[in-house]
């Protein structure tokens, strides 16, 4: 791999940071060069998260420009079609099925868009676009907070790491109490992307 260019996206309160916290570190324990920055907004108000993830040899700069990112990882709908115009042509786009509703559709001031208008917005950036059923399937697994772990697990499937350094970061960063079932979100992630990309 020369470089891989990863937009994560979702709300607050949903664990985007520690998932590229997570990405960042499996990078570097992989032997890459990472540059890393958040934008965090009105996170603790369910507002927009987003974090660039630069992985090479070498990389100067933390920020990715408008159509160049390779991979988006979004963890709500809305948030994937609002940062689409971030994707390169041909890039891959993995995507939470599940709405968590901005402030201004709540107070009923504008309209959530429909599925076909979200697929429609990121099918003209990428043909390549994977909807993943993460919240359901981390509910049934027995605990929601493990979305962020399980969307790792979709995202490894695209990324040049072993599966051994992957576990290995996910034991170092996150308590020894939880880390099986967040290992069993991660798993359920790699299944869950294998089902839809094949």
């Amino acid at each position: 791999m020369s470089k891989l260019d990863l937009f994560v996206t979702g709300v607050g309160g949903q664990g985007n940071i520690l998932a590229s916290d997570i990405i960042s570190e499996t990078a570097l324990a992989a032997g890459y060069d990472v540059k890393k920055t958040d934008t965090l907004g009105m996170a603790q108000r369910n507002g927009s998260v987003i974090s660039h993830v630069r992985i090479a040899r070498r990389v100067y700069s933390p920020l990715i420009k408008q159509g160049e990112v390779d991979i988006l990882l979004a963890f709500e709908k809305l948030e994937a079609a609002r940062w689409c115009n971030y994707l390169r042509p041909g890039a891959v786009a993995i995507i939470n099925n599940h709405i968590l509703p901005p402030l201004a559709v709540n107070l009923g001031v504008e309209e959530y868009p429909d599925d076909k208008n979200i697929h429609d917005i990121l099918s003209q950036r990428t043909d390549q676009v994977y909807f993943v059923e993460g919240t359901t399937r981390v509910t049934a697994l027995g605990n929601a907070r493990t979305l962020n772990i399980f969307m790792l697990g979709c995202f490894s499937h695209f990324a040049p790491f072993e599966v051994n350094v992957w576990k290995e970061s996910l034991s170092q960063r996150l308590p020894s109490q939880l880390l099986q079932l967040n290992l069993d979100a991660f798993e359920l992630g790699r299944k869950e992307i294998h089902d839809v990309h094949v």
